[in-house]
This record gives C-alpha cells, sequence and structure tokens, in this order.
C-alpha cells in the first residue's frame, strides 16, 4: 500500500509548514487517474497523525475527474482512465486533469495571548 508512504510525506510537509502550531484541517485535491485511494489515505491519515501537530485534525479530500485533450483534435472529453479515445478516432491525448496530488489548504489554530 503506497498510500502509507504518500501519507507519511503529506504529514511531514504540513508538520514543517504549521512550525509547531496546531493543525485543525488538511484539504487535499487526489485525481481520480493518480492510482491514489483516497479511503486509504483517510485511514492512514489517523494514524500517521497519531502524537504530531495533525492529531485529531479533520482531512477533506476533493476528488479532481480525469479530462483530457485530443491532440488531433483538439477537443477536451472526460476520462476514467489515463487513456481513451477521442470521438474523432484519435488515441493521442494529454491528460489536463486527474492525476493531482496536492496539499491545497492547511487551517492552523491560531493562539492569542
Amino acid at each position: 500500500m503506497h498510500e502509507l508512504g504518500i501519507t507519511q510525506n503529506i504529514v511531514a510537509i504540513v508538520t514543517e509548514h504549521a512550525k509547531g502550531m496546531k493543525v485543525q484541517k488538511v484539504v487535499l485535491e487526489i485525481g481520480q487517474l493518480s492510482a491514489i485511494m483516497p479511503e486509504s489515505i483517510k485511514f492512514c491519515f489517523d494514524i500517521c497523525t497519531q502524537g504530531t501537530v495533525l492529531e485529531n485534525s479533520i482531512l477533506e479530500i476533493i476528488e479532481i475527474p480525469g479530462l483530457a485533450r485530443c491532440r488531433q483534435c483538439g477537443d477536451e472529453f472526460a476520462v476514467d482512465k489515463p487513456f481513451g479515445i477521442c470521438n474523432c478516432g484519435s488515441v493521442q491525448l494529454d491528460l489536463i486533469t486527474g492525476e493531482e496530488l496536492k496539499i491545497k489548504e492547511i487551517e492552523i489554530e491560531e493562539v492569542c495571548v
């Protein structure tokens, strides 16, 4: 399960950016063509955040659908696999979206003194 390693990296990146402050929420964008299982990331997140500034934080995952552009005719269309065929018959496609893995947002607890 490669999601464990991915989640450990996400936790490390967020921890570094939090600079010791408590993280309340993390928002990820995961492309549906990325071969990353959002449910596995959620499961690993709870384990990987124990004892860190992310412990008990909320994880929100936004799934990005696949979108391709045909190199031959320029048509853009939805894809559910990293390959496909355009209505014009071409299989020469460029993926526009769907392969993302991004930390979109980090919400950090503000401490008032």
